[in-house]
């Protein structure tokens, strides 16, 4: 019996989504929920299992098509095993990535390295018989992620062919021949740059800067960080400090918890704060869900799990939806000092930077500290000046003495 294998139904606010990469070809044997090929929407990328255990018949869509929520993918026989020789069927398109795999033997002889990868990120390696060692991998140690195997597919493919020689010019450069390669956006890239500048066209930015002492954090840091680990598996960072302080702040400066919808101002009574985090194909945010009923040890878990699902691509669309309060961290890269964007439809977003130490004055001596700049942008629209420099003077203050996140004060 032959199957249609067809697009899932798409979230309400996604419209359509790219076909990124097929990980079978007619005449393959598939076993059933085993994933038969990637969907990049402009928030997350998705993996569609086959229905049933069969043999691939056709392809409909070839790689890069645009498709819809039902449109049909491929054609699946049911409970079929593949032949020696398959049938021929219309032929995968040239930029397939399983065209450009390496012998067998590059992967047995990585077989060690394969045993430690996730299982979506192992499958791709097996169908498409890639070299592990030929990967950079961009995870927490050195880990291949998905989107790493994912990215050096594409390189592979967009590889430019080579150019004749040309001919030598009376004054040629030094540094020989300046190639150039055009990459169309991918759909989070699209997606990202279309918010950006919507952001830029519709509200009114302003950013306010201050400094924050974070000695006080670090030596609870240093106190804790053994039995803080042991007892909840994670680190004790820095995040759970800034989402803590800043719930206090949106408590007592709710304005800025929440949007603008025409001509109203919708206040939020809830906090769920979206959390940045920067992957190769862009930067994403995930949302921590009701964030202000979350312990330190539960904000530090969801953080990890979701940067480690952002960088394997296994984000849910449900995960990067909504949110009423961002915050970044561009102090991970280095960055001194910036302007975040807003996150629209939200009307403020805190930027954490670099700590550096410093000299500062203290009850009138000059003293060494770890600083740290704020910076917050917000919707001049609805949030005043006066409004979102006292929202971060209470982040600093909550942060210069973190007894007022238990005492609420």
């Amino acid at each position: 019996m032959t199957i249609e294998v067809r697009v899932p139904q798409l979230p309400e606010s996604v419209a359509d989504a790219t076909l990124v990469a097929w990980h079978k070809k007619p005449g393959d044997a598939v076993n059933r929920d085993e994933n038969l090929v990637d969907l990049e929407t402009d928030k997350v990328v998705l993996e569609v299992p086959a229905p049933a255990a069969g043999v691939i018949k056709e392809l409909r869509v070839q790689n890069g098509a645009t498709v819809t929520s039902g449109q049909v993918l491929a054609v699946l026989e049911e409970g079929a095993v593949a032949t020696a020789t398959p049938a021929a069927a219309p032929a995968a398109p040239a930029t397939t990535p399983m065209a450009a795999a390496p012998a067998e033997s590059a992967v047995e002889a990585k077989a060690g390295a394969v045993d430690k990868l996730a299982p979506s990120v192992r499958r791709l390696v097996e169908e498409h018989k890639l070299d592990t060692g030929a990967i950079a991998g961009s995870g927490r140690d050195g880990r291949i992620t998905k989107g790493d195997v994912l990215s050096h597919l594409s390189g592979k493919e967009a590889a430019p062919a080579p150019t004749a020689p040309s001919v030598p010019a009376v004054a040629s450069t030094p540094g020989g021949l300046r190639a150039e390669r055009r990459v169309p956006m991918t759909r989070l890239r699209s997606r990202i740059a279309e918010r950006l500048v919507q952001a830029q066209s519709t509200a009114a930015m302003l950013t306010t800067f201050n400094e924050v002492d974070l000695k006080a954090v670090n030596e609870l840091r240093a106190r804790y960080k053994d039995k803080f680990e042991k007892a909840h598996g994670a680190r004790l960072g820095f995040m759970s400090f800034f989402v803590k302080a800043s719930i206090e702040a949106l408590r007592r400066f709710p304005v800025v918890n929440a949007s603008v919808d025409g001509n109203d101002i919708v206040y939020h009574e809830y906090y769920d704060i979206g959390v940045a985090v920067s992957t190769d194909r862009g930067l994403i945010v995930p949302v921590l869900r009701d964030a202000d009923a979350l312990g330190f040890g539960e904000i530090e878990q969801a953080v990890v799990a979701y940067a480690n699902k952002a960088r394997d691509g296994a984000l849910t669309i449900e995960e990067l939806t909504g949110g009423t309060f961002t915050i970044t961290n561009g102090g991970v890269f280095g960055s001194l000092l910036s302007t975040p964007i807003l996150n629209m439809p939200q009307s403020a977003i805190l930027g954490m930077h670099k700590i550096q130490e410093r000299p500062v004055v203290v009850d009138g001596q000059v003293v060494v500290r770890p600083m740290m700049y704020l910076a917050l942008t917000y919707d001049h629209r609805i949030i005043d000046g006066r409004e979102a420099v006292q929202f971060l003077v209470a982040i600093k203050d909550a942060l210069e003495d973190p007894a007022r996140l238990l005492l609420q004060v």
